[in-house]
């Protein structure tokens, strides 16, 4: 059967960024992306409330939709940790960025940008005093090769087991367990920047659906069962990341996956449920142990 996916229709604007040049320095920096995770299914979650915990960060409840700025994991990352977060999937712009390399006749860069001289942000972030963490997932995060070394080996310290990986079911309570560890032994004085590559909802995924087998495989059911379990977990990572200051929270997707639409299965691939993906930022007030935004971040 030939399945066509309709997209949902996107989120009222954001509200305008918040001026990035007051935000480094003063606030802990959080990371979150949601490898492989189609917009589509996660403004569906949102909008049915089965996703609570992410559900009450989101400005005003709702994903905004956006364009990943790669169809796979390492090419987005290479973009996203440049600075080059999802753009948003209107015709208006430029976009003004949040993050910017210095960059001659950058149509993107704004006043409310904070800009900085180094080929990534994990390395300007350090050199303005952050301590830098990657606490991996997919593949390309394991540092078991050259090529899974090089998206961890932009950061100071990284982190990667197979029990963070895509064939863990436990998959992102470790990974929390791991970030929990992490700012809990933050120097008071430092602030952090973590960054968390959720594995759960690429494949394989079918294991968080009750009920499927391994020999069901993936289905976007089991995908939408993914982001729930992560949701069920991810208000301990947002509570240990606003435990000591503010905290600037992005949460976004990569890239989606195709599951039969048009023929097609996978990503890297040219096709609108790869392109298309949520995204949020908001800022976590300091203490903030039910992870909640601040009215103003939520309006």
């Amino acid at each position: 059967m030939n399945h066509r996916t309709t997209v949902p229709a996107p989120a009222p604007a954001p509200a305008p960024a918040p001026d990035m040049n007051a935000v480094v320095g003063t606030h802990d920096l959080l990371l979150v992306t949601l490898d492989t995770l189609r917009f589509d299914v996660a403004e569906e979650l949102a909008a049915a409330g089965r996703i609570p915990h992410l559900a009450a960060v989101l400005p005003g409840g709702r994903w905004e939709r956006r364009h990943a700025p790669g169809s796979f994991t390492y090419a987005s990352h290479q973009a996203i940790l440049a600075g080059f977060l999802p753009t948003p999937a209107s015709p208006d712009g430029p976009h003004p960025r949040l993050f910017a390399a210095r960059f001659a006749g950058s149509e993107t860069t704004a006043p409310r940008t904070w800009v900085f001289d180094a080929p990534d942000l994990p390395t300007a972030l350090a050199a303005a005093g952050y301590r830098t963490v990657c606490v991996g997932g997919v593949g390309f995060f394991n540092k078991q090769g050259p090529l899974g070394s090089v998206l961890p080996g932009l950061f100071q310290e990284s982190h990667w087991t197979s029990e963070l990986g895509v064939a863990s079911p436990t998959s992102f309570e470790e990974q929390v367990a791991v970030a929990e560890r992490v700012a809990a032994g933050q120097p008071a004085e430092q602030p952090l920047f973590l960054f968390l590559n959720v594995s759960a909802l690429h494949q394989p995924n079918w294991f968080h659906l009750p009920g499927a087998t391994r020999e069901h495989g993936d289905t976007r059911a089991s995908h939408a069962a993914a982001l729930e379990y992560v949701d069920a977990h991810i208000g301990r990572l947002f509570a240990a990341m606003s435990a000591r200051r503010p905290c600037f929270a992005i949460v976004c997707s990569d890239h989606g996956t195709a599951y039969g639409e048009d023929g097609y299965t996978g990503h890297r691939i040219g096709h609108e449920v790869v392109w298309t993906v949520p995204y949020a930022h908001f800022t976590l007030p300091a203490r903030a142990a039910d992870a909640t935004a601040t009215s103003e971040e939520r309006a």
